[in-house]
């Protein structure tokens, strides 16, 4: 060996690491991949662990998040627990929710499915942006047709801060999408539904509340499904009752718009610039100026502390300006930040106001501990009662006809 490859030698093995284990050289061609077999047997696998045989022949997780939950009698059910959290010394003491508030975790094809077109539309929800608790019942049918989402306009944020809403909020949210009214139709139109929510943030940035941005994308909506039943939940628009008319003349079908408590306590519930009045004049405009055509709708929260002889001031109130469909729903505190539950209701009190608004002359009631303002049971049944109305006004018109004929004839 000359001196050179000695040197040469010398200076390789000087920067290879230390290994107290001989590694044969590979004898091969230049430029070529090294034997399967030399890398398999200086590249050992690790012996996989009891602890990973374990889990990965446990059940998955749709398994586990379906298994059904042990059967409780109705005292159990009924009764509220308490339990005691936080460090030692510093305990506190809290009620856990109730048995009847629970709702099983999203786990449906269809669930996923209705999500990923929304998020593929950019389109947000009231479902998502509100926490509801019954996105798993409403977005989990068997057909997508059958389900329910409610569509939030104008962005996912508002420019009010009422106390019981987990809705980001911001004194100047983004402008709003020019284009959003065009992409909601035509997203609506494929989708296929018979009956869609449309609800929106509060902009009381904007001159006209947004109201304008509502009403096209109604108008955008029909033009491009007719057949489609539109409800529509919005804000009170700082009481300009012309912004009331003009969505309520858009052609939309139900007019929604919530009280959300009694009177008594809307100050300390609702933001200060929405009073109880004000919601009262907005869902009186919009049934005077249709002329009784649409079917006015709004929703109470229970939960807050109110009385009985405070929500049948509530109720009556209502009825006087001819509201046709009142839902009652349990108040659930999305966070610490929000305000505190003061009771849970239980399921026989709610059946018990849906009885008397009923009997009060209130074309339908849902009420239940997870009911909320767009649950699906009740637009099922409006749906019914508007295509009711619709073939009776046909017969009607068809009657009138025959009988201008038969006039004429004479």
């Amino acid at each position: 060996m000359t001196s050179k490859a000695v040197k040469l030698r010398h200076l390789c093995s000087s920067h290879l690491p230390y290994t107290s284990q001989y590694i044969p050289p590979l004898h091969r061609p230049f430029a070529t991949a090294a034997p399967e077999s030399a890398i398999r047997d200086h590249n050992p696998k690790h012996p996989q662990t009891t602890f990973q045989d374990r889990l990965n022949n446990g059940p998955s997780f749709s398994q586990f998040v379906s298994t059904p939950p042990a059967t409780l009698s109705s005292d159990e059910a009924l009764e509220l627990r308490t339990a005691l959290v936080g460090p030692v010394g510093k305990k506190k003491e809290i009620t856990r929710l109730p048995e009847w508030l629970k709702t099983p975790i999203p786990n449906n094809e269809n669930y996923k499915k209705i999500k990923s077109d929304l998020r593929g539309l950019n389109l947000h929800t009231v479902c998502e942006e509100a926490r509801c608790p019954n996105i798993s019942d409403c977005w989990g049918g068997n057909d997508k047709s059958a389900a329910t989402a409610t569509i939030m306009l104008m962005g996912d944020t508002c420019t009010r801060g009422c106390r019981f809403c987990s809705v980001k909020t911001l004194r100047a949210p983004p402008p709003l999408d020019p284009h959003e009214p065009e992409h909601t139709a035509e997203a609506l139109s494929r989708w296929g539904l018979g009956y869609v929510v449309l609800t929106s943030v509060d902009r009381d940035d904007l001159a006209d509340g947004g109201a304008s941005h509502f009403a096209e994308t109604i108008m955008k909506i029909k033009q491009k499904a007719p057949g489609m039943l539109v409800e529509a939940l919005t804000g009170d628009y700082a009481g300009d009752l012309d912004m009331v008319e003009r969505v309520a003349l858009s052609g939309l079908d139900v007019y929604a718009h919530n009280v959300e408590t009694v009177e008594e306590l809307t100050p300390m519930v609702r933001d200060r610039r929405a009073t109880f009045r004000q919601s009262l004049s907005v869902l009186d405009k919009a049934k005077k100026v249709s002329e009784g055509r649409l079917i006015t709708k709004t929703s109470i929260m229970l939960g807050f502390g109110e009385t009985e002889d405070q929500l049948w001031h509530a109720l009556r109130e209502l009825r006087s300006i001819d509201v046709d469909v009142v839902t009652f729903g349990q108040y659930m505190r999305p966070t610490k930040r929000h305000m505190k539950v003061r009771e849970y209701v239980t399921p026989a009190t709610f059946e018990l106001w849906r009885q008397r608004a009923l009997d009060m002359g209130f074309l339908y009631c849902a009420s239940g501990p997870l009911v909320r303002s767009s649950y699906k049971a009740g637009e099922a049944f409006i749906e019914n009662v508007l295509k009711k109305r619709a073939k009776k006004s046909q017969t009607t018109l068809a009657n009138s006809q025959e009988e201008f004929s038969e006039r004429g004839v004479a």
